[in-house]
């Protein structure tokens, strides 16, 4: 509730109980959070500072972001294995979180830049994170490893979030009949609960046009 505090014992202990995956996207959040005289402080007792000062001018910008982020994965900059055996094989490597963290953090970029941005550019660049999607569900590429079974139901990808955003930057990019066409694939591959929600949402920012042509609810 609005005005009660956060028990920071009570969290410390719910931050142990939910394991590394936990806090490592917890950490990743909290550095988006935290204004950089706090961020200096939380990070000044375990890396020097000096080491992370900015280069040149700051924040890419989105697409150039999500261009580094494709180049890597295919690189495979995050793929870290490990011997599994029957103590660790529910653990997640470093580089797979690393992974899913960028992946959330990027997606979320493409979600508040479809409101004010270029609808072309957006599209490219969430269509980008979404091939490396589907070469992971794929399985033929080395761009994660999964101790157990993998795929992007394991990515944490929160769908509802991203495909709003989704529709409206291809709504504006897209013929009536292709629209429909690019909404049926990705529902097809990564959201197959709750249609009637997800195809509402498609036709709320579809064009007159755009919407004869979805499937009836």
């Amino acid at each position: 509730m609005v005005g009660q505090h956060i028990d920071r014992d009570k969290l410390r202990a719910a931050i142990r109980r939910e394991g590394s995956d936990c806090i490592f996207h917890m950490l990743d959040v909290a550095i988006e959070l935290l204004p950089q005289s706090k961020l200096r402080r939380l990070i000044a007792g375990y890396i020097n500072p000096a080491e992370l000062y900015a280069d040149g001018e700051g924040k890419q910008d989105l697409m150039a972001a999500v261009q580094a982020f494709h180049k890597g994965s295919l690189a495979g900059e995050y793929y870290q294995a490990f011997a599994v055996n029957s103590k660790n094989y529910t653990d997640t490597s470093s580089g797979t979180l690393a992974w899913k963290a960028d992946c959330g953090r990027l997606l979320e970029r493409c979600v508040q830049c479809a409101k004010t941005e270029n609808p072309t550019t957006v599209c490219q660049a969430f269509e980008l994170v979404f091939s490396l999607v589907d070469r992971i569900d794929a399985g033929d590429d080395d761009i994660l490893f999964f101790a157990d079974e993998g795929g992007s139901w394991a990515l944490g990808i929160d769908w509802d979030k991203v495909l709003p955003a989704w529709f409206k930057v291809i709504s504006a990019t897209t013929d009536p009949g292709e629209y429909p066409q690019r909404i049926e694939a990705i529902l097809k591959k990564q959201y197959t609960h709750d249609r009637t929600k997800v195809m509402a949402a498609a036709s709320r920012v579809a064009t007159p046009a755009q919407r004869r042509a979805l499937p009836k609810l």
